[in-house]
């Protein structure tokens, strides 16, 4: 089973487990870096945008893509989002359909995506983008696929969490790192820093250094009377669920108990049964994520759609705190393509 990142991670200073873990860091670091800094010669007529991050795990992908989807809708254009649908069965290209697609198809994000803009699901990214623009994409957003060199892409957003930045900077699996920062900095265009911290502002320092724009976004939860003054059980299966549990301390409620799983993790009887439980024993208001949700939604087990009744969501938004400078950036990536 998938885990949850370690602890160790996310921490500024690099520990003893750390630098115990640093040789094969090292070799891991050169096999990713190697496969990143291929040349991409799969190029399509339409301005390719990827919205990545340097870190293994969530750190606000999903809500950025979205964000910029509703930009560009905002302008007349047609973007499509494309992403591989992590979690999910389809290879694809499929195009997501909430209506008849469940999790277990196309993944929890891409049903996220496919309420924000059409979203194409593909194993291939190449052709994935060739689907998009054959049902009229004019521009396409990929959630995700920054350290994939198989497509090119006109413009690459990086998005990191302020909260932690790239903790402690160290490469997979020492680190968080996907592939050695310094690396991943040459194919970054922009750094969109998600919310106020320590981690977020020593990132930014290196990205000024080399001459990436950054941006500054945060994520705000939308009012839920629900969950506001109440005591809760908060359940959470993403790449870093303590950004869960703070966002929902922000609304007012109580945490009383937490349980959390790895990253697009399905829940099992035994763990569905278990939150129900606990949450009727201490009166508890069961909470969760919009993704956790979703996969709780497509699942046809009794048990399951029981707990997706009962919980409540905490649904959250990316907002720019400059929305006119992403604009002017996007508008630049449309101007400069070579096919329009």
């Amino acid at each position: 089973m998938q885990r949850t990142a370690p602890d160790f991670w996310w921490r500024q200073r690099i520990g003893l487990k750390a630098l115990a873990l640093a040789p094969v860091a090292f070799v891991y670091g050169r096999i990713a870096r190697a496969r990143m800094l291929k040349s991409s010669r799969d190029r399509v007529e339409v301005p390719v945008i990827v919205v990545g991050n340097f870190v293994a795990g969530g750190a606000g992908k999903t809500p950025t893509t979205i964000a910029l989807a509703r930009l560009l809708r905002n302008e007349g254009r047609a973007p499509f989002i494309l992403t591989r649908g992590y979690g999910g069965n389809l290879e694809g290209p499929v195009r997501a359909d909430p209506d008849t697609h469940g999790a277990r198809e196309i993944g929890d994000e891409a049903l996220l995506l496919a309420e924000a803009a059409p979203t194409i699901v593909s194993a291939d990214r190449g052709a994935g983008a060739r689907a998009a623009i054959a049902e009229g994409a004019d521009i396409i957003l990929m959630d995700d696929g920054f350290q994939n060199p198989a497509l090119f892409r006109d413009f690459a957003f990086v998005v990191a969490e302020g909260a932690v930045g790239v903790g402690n900077g160290m490469t997979i699996p020492a680190g968080p790192l996907r592939v050695p920062l310094r690396d991943q900095m040459v194919k970054a265009n922009a750094l969109i820093v998600i919310g106020p911290g320590e981690g977020g502002a020593r990132l930014v320092r290196q990205a000024a250094r080399r001459g990436l724009t950054v941006l500054r976004a945060d994520l705000k939860p939308r009012p839920n009377p629900d969950v506001s003054g109440r005591r809760v059980l908060a359940f959470a299966g993403i790449g870093r669920p303590q950004k869960f549990f703070d966002t929902l301390e922000e609304t007012g409620a109580e945490i009383v108990e937490r349980r959390t799983f790895p990253d697009h993790h399905v829940l099992t009887r035994q763990e569905v049964q278990e939150i129900l439980t606990t949450a009727e024993e201490k009166s508890l208001v069961a909470v969760t994520t919009a993704k956790d949700m979703r996969r709780l939604e497509g699942d046809d087990q009794e048990l399951m759609r029981w707990l997706a009744g009962s919980a409540r969501v905490i649904e959250v938004d990316l907002v720019f705190r400059d929305e006119g400078r992403v604009m002017e950036l996007l508008r630049r990536v449309i101007r400069d393509h070579p096919f329009r």
